[in-house]
């Protein structure tokens, strides 16, 4: 198994923040080195044990969707990549934490609204619909199963929480009282077109993204730039199109494995109430989680 980084620990820039599993320097005023660790959350609980090579996958990964959506592909929207190298703004010996792992980007205003995008009905979706028909105040057709494909991809955001708390799903609306109707307008279109986008190249490699989430933020002229991950399975509900069936939980590339393994994981005998500290992780369930990622990756980029 391949050495694993759990938390970044650079000297050469002052640390910004540590995210569930980014951890971000500032370089100067106008720039933020993003590390992508190989920690692994579920339930927003950060896990006690590293999924090695995560990072590395996750940043290759974000990359490959900036390329395609970004102005090097369709050029959908801005992107926040700088295009200068990560390694060049830190220490010689710093470098092996950073190389192909991190993404050196420009600091933006960032918006408080995750802006989710489901093409099928599932997960909280899933739950969602089976009380009041509806995802996110979206009212949807009568009789769909979990994991159906949706008629059209529905634009349910929410609220961006700190770490270790929950994001809050939230309407539309609630999205126009928090930032604006022109802002929230512009953000659930241009979301619904990268989904739109990202859905088409991966249906042609076999891969179905039945979800994700897109993060954007403001720069210093009020553009809106597309920021942070993208597209990446730790973001992204993604599934193998040839085990696609209607009506069940299709296998997929992202942490749904950690996620079901967690709900039968006990904690001093009691299943875990998917508070902090979580169980600790066995090799069979870091090996698997890694190996997801990997496959994610490889079918992606062939």
């Amino acid at each position: 198994m391949t050495s694993a980084l759990h938390t970044s620990a650079l000297t050469s820039l002052p640390l910004l923040a540590r995210g569930k599993v980014r951890d971000n320097y500032a370089v100067g005023d106008d720039r933020i080195l993003m590390v992508a660790s190989d920690r692994i959350s579920a339930f927003d609980v950060i896990m006690g044990e590293p999924i090695p090579g995560k990072g590395v996958l996750l940043t290759q990964m974000a990359l490959f969707w900036f390329d395609q959506l970004g102005p090097k592909g369709l050029n959908i929207c801005p992107i926040h990549l700088t295009g200068d190298a990560p390694e060049s703004v830190v220490s010689a010996d710093e470098v092996p934490q950073v190389k192909g792992r991190s993404m050196l980007v420009k600091r933006l205003q960032p918006i408080p609204v995750e802006a989710v995008v489901r093409g099928y009905l599932a997960g909280s979706g899933w739950k969602e619909y089976q009380d009041n028909q509806a995802v996110c105040g979206v009212k949807l057709p009568a009789g769909l199963k979990n994991a159906s494909l949706l008629p059209e991809p529905i634009y349910t955001p929410a609220a961006k929480a700190a770490v270790g708390e929950h994001d809050e799903n939230i309407t539309f609306e609630q999205t126009v009282d928090m930032i604006g109707a022109d802002l929230a307008t512009r953000i659930r279109d241009i979301s619904i077109q990268l989904y739109k986008a990202a859905r088409d190249i991966a249906a042609a490699k076999g891969i179905i993204i039945a979800d994700t989430k897109f993060e954007f933020g403001l720069d210093a002229d009020g553009a809106l730039v597309l920021m942070d991950e993208v597209l990446t399975p730790d973001s992204s509900r993604y599934w193998p199109a040839d085990s696609y069936v209607e009506g069940a939980n299709p296998p997929s590339y992202d942490k749904q494995f950690l996620r079901d393994w967690l709900e039968t994981a006990l904690v001093n005998g009691k299943p875990w109430d998917k508070t902090p500290p979580a169980p600790r992780l066995p090799r069979e369930v870091i090996e698997k989680t890694a190996a997801k990622y990997e496959e994610a990756m490889n079918r992606l980029m062939a």
